[in-house]
């Protein structure tokens, strides 16, 4: 099911797929820069996911934006998880910053057609903090998946994934361009 809303963009509710979620700050302000919203962040996150029966496989939060992959139990349920994450969160980022309102300018998914294109999304979710500047190791940014996988899976593991799926590296996220916030 294809579902369309005035100002936001087509999302897609797919039963039991793969999907990769990014999330913005409205005007990219960077109001996630304490540990501590990114931590709520990721739990609220984690909670919805549990609640609604999805799987959380990766995570990584900036400060002004987010990207997960999950995969979907109902994909109608996409709507109610992201509802209520950014409602919760923005009230505490309120809290937190005293920025003006609103909080969130939106979020896009994509639902990833075979493995090379969830591989590389996943590559580009676990580069983001080097890509953005905030470190120059993956194993110095805190606020990822990245050390989960890493213990889970080895260096030998990510390493080669790194490799066979190079793509990561010029991904352009053609959901998310055409939107101006």
């Amino acid at each position: 099911m294809l579902k369309r809303y005035i100002h936001t963009p087509a999302h897609l509710f797919i039963d039991d797929t793969s999907y990769f979620i990014t999330g913005a700050i409205y005007r990219k302000r960077p109001l996630l820069n304490s540990p501590s919203l990114k931590l709520g962040l990721f739990e609220l996150f984690q909670g919805y996911f549990d609640k609604h029966g999805w799987e959380l496989h990766h995570w990584v939060i900036l400060d002004n934006h987010y990207h997960l992959i999950g995969r979907s139990r109902k994909g109608k349920d996409l709507s109610a998880i992201m509802r209520n994450v950014h409602i919760l969160s923005a009230k505490e980022i309120h809290k937190a910053t005293c920025c003006e309102k609103p909080v969130w300018w939106n979020y896009w998914d994509y639902c990833p057609r075979n493995e090379k294109e969830h591989m590389t999304r996943a590559n580009y979710l676990l580069f983001n903090p080097v890509r953005h500047g905030y470190v120059r190791s993956l194993h110095d940014y805190p606020f990822s998946g990245f050390h989960k996988l890493y213990t889970e899976h080895g260096r030998e593991a990510l390493v080669r994934q790194f490799r066979e799926y190079p793509d990561y590296k010029s991904l352009v996220l053609h959901e998310a361009m055409e939107d101006d916030f």
